[in-house]
């Protein structure tokens, strides 16, 4: 069913045993985080916090934090409703008025797309000056630079084609009307603000905080440049979204929403935004941003405040980036036919880690195809893409391991981009913004080696072991008590590991026995161009040619942002509360 509001949802989710109402006073600083934390990693109750220190408004939290959740906002499996999708793109191509009859039954969600314009709204029944020490904003990790509006949906227009553009950047509070506006490169409302800074004008900004869970969806996703956010909510919802003009701005805004602040991002502005604990679980550090000024706020006269925390991995954002790549994935395979799947992993902050099934219809098509994801929209981001057959199931990392193992050869499979764009929180090549990429192509005819990939225990062969784990007879990670480096070359040199594919090493505080921490572990913390090494390596020509064992150095290097550990006063304090947040009598 398509829900109209926010509010609507939460009362869905509690009808359904899925939410959870907190009735003791709670701090915004960090209690909340600890407690958002350890739901989300049970797959819990969406999170309703009715009394927030200092403030009056309650507060949402981890609404979207499963599988279940998403399904209910879509009304199916975002899966079923990328396949509609792609069965929708297929009917009317090519297009002619018989291909659109044959498409009828789609017709109700394509008219959806279309918005509908309101007059009175409820997002306006309150107007007020900006206090932002009123709303309930939280304080996710120790180190943070500050309070976080952590799940803003940002709304700008394109000053130079007048199109929109909704996404999410987390915003630092410095006072009551002022925040940072971190606009990450290849977004929409960076681009915007590039275009209205060229022409020294101020870019007019709508934070929306709050609104019906289709569009706060279609907020995250990576769509396609051109096609706007609001349109998209329509298609998934089902049902056309409700706008309603702004009061003091050019910009039209979601009239069920809970709040929106109104205001404006100055030409030549910047500030020191940060340090903020982001998805890849470190410190992303303090750097300049723009600033938002905001000039009003108007909202519902009862609003719920939403929050969302982000770190190490599990958090609320897997359940809403997996949904995007399944309800995605038919525009790119639209644009790119040779492409079966593809899938980005939740534990390695889903850009460092980018599987491919392709078919190779041309020798090395797969790498052409590799070159051309690295210039599709936030899909350029990607770090490591691993490309696979078509029979390959690329959300099974066991099996992408397995694949690696049978067809990869770095002789003639490996390709490393040296500079190139990253997304804005990688700091493994400690530049901003730039680093270096990496394919594996495993799309190959390979034998299965037959020879074991453990000739010897590596502690025999390197002392200073302190721990080691080998995953499907192809990566073999481990801790070392010594120099990491120095245990790195020795391993990836032995005779005795010469079958292994993949050696990697990783730092204490991974615990290299779960999947998760150790995919964390492993792809967060190398650029590629710096921390990989091969057993030989030589030059023809200036092409460099590597043979053997791939070694990756994914050790926390100096200069690395701390990774993020929740004060330990705080996992007392929630520990001691535990039961009393539960009290329904509280």
């Amino acid at each position: 069913m398509p829900f109209s509001d926010l509010q609507s949802y939460l009362h869905h989710l509690e009808a359904h045993k899925m939410l959870r109402r907190v009735r003791v006073e709670v701090d915004p600083e960090l209690e909340i985080t600890e407690i958002a934390t350890r739901v989300v990693r049970e797959e819990g109750p969406a999170l309703l916090f009715e009394r927030v220190k200092g403030s009056r408004f309650p507060l949402a939290i981890n609404f979207m934090g499963s599988h279940r959740h998403i399904e209910m906002i879509l009304g199916m499996h975002p899966e079923e409703l990328g396949d509609n999708l792609a069965r929708f793109l297929e009917t009317i191509n090519p297009p002619s008025p018989g291909a659109m009859w044959n498409a009828r039954s789609y017709w109700p969600r394509l008219l959806a797309t279309r918005p509908r314009r309101v007059g009175r709204a409820p997002c306006q029944e309150v107007t007020e000056d900006p206090d932002l020490d009123n709303l309930p904003i939280i304080k996710c990790w120790p180190q943070d630079g500050g309070r976080f509006i952590t799940f803003p949906l940002v709304m700008t227009r394109d000053p130079l084609l007048g199109s929109t553009n909704l996404a999410i950047y987390r915003m630092h509070v410095y006072g009551k009307n002022q925040t940072g506006m971190h606009m990450q490169i290849q977004k929409g409302g960076g681009f915007h603000y590039h275009q209205a800074e060229k022409q020294g004008k101020p870019l007019e900004l709508a934070c929306v905080l709050g609104a019906d869970p289709a569009l706060m969806l279609a907020g995250i996703f990576p769509l396609p440049e051109g096609l706007e956010e609001v349109v998209f909510s329509g298609l998934i919802r089902g049902k056309r979204t409700r706008l309603t003009s702004a009061k003091t701005l050019d910009i039209d805004v979601p009239a069920d929403a809970e709040f929106v602040l109104e205001g404006f991002v100055p030409p030549g502005e910047r500030r020191m935004e940060g340090p903020f604990g982001d998805h890849l679980g470190h410190y992303s550090a303090a750097a300049p941003f723009p600033v938002f000024h905001i000039k009003t706020v108007t909202r519902k006269r009862k609003p719920i405040y939403p929050a969302a925390v982000v770190g190490k991995p599990p958090q609320e954002d897997r359940y809403m980036g997996e949904a995007a790549q399944l309800i995605l994935k038919p525009f790119i395979k639209m644009i790119r036919p040779e492409i079966h799947d593809l899938w980005t992993f939740y534990e390695t902050g889903f850009h460092n880690l980018l599987v491919a099934a392709v078919e190779s219809r041309y020798t090395k098509e797969p790498i052409k195809t590799a070159l051309g994801l690295f210039g599709e929209g936030q899909l350029g981001l990607s770090k490591v893409i691993v490309l696979v057959e078509p029979s390959v199931n690329v959300r099974s990392f066991p099996d992408v391991l397995r694949t690696i193992r049978r067809n990869y050869d770095p002789h003639d499979d490996f390709l490393l981009i040296s500079r190139a764009p990253l997304d804005t929180l990688d700091f493994t090549s400690f530049k901003m913004h730039l680093g270096s990429k990496m394919v594996i192509d495993a799309t190959g005819d390979g034998a299965e080696p037959v020879e074991p990939a453990l000739g010897a225990d590596p502690k025999d062969i390197v002392p200073s072991i302190s721990k080691w784990r080998l995953l499907e007879d192809t990566l073999l990670a481990f801790q070392s008590q010594g120099d990491a480096g120095e245990a790195l070359d020795t391993l990836v040199a032995a005779r005795e590991l010469s079958a292994v594919k993949i050696i990697a090493a990783v730092s204490h505080d991974v615990d290299i026995e779960d999947d998760v921490s150790l995919m964390w572990g492993i792809f967060t913390r190398f650029d590629p161009a710096r921390d990989i090494r091969f057993t030989r390596t030589h030059l023809r020509g200036i092409k460099p040619l590597h043979e053997g064992v791939m070694g990756i150095d994914a050790t926390f290097k100096t200069g690395y942002p701390e990774g993020l550990v929740m004060e330990q006063a705080v996992k007392d304090k929630v520990d001691k509360r535990w039961n009393q947040y539960w009290s329904q009598t509280a």
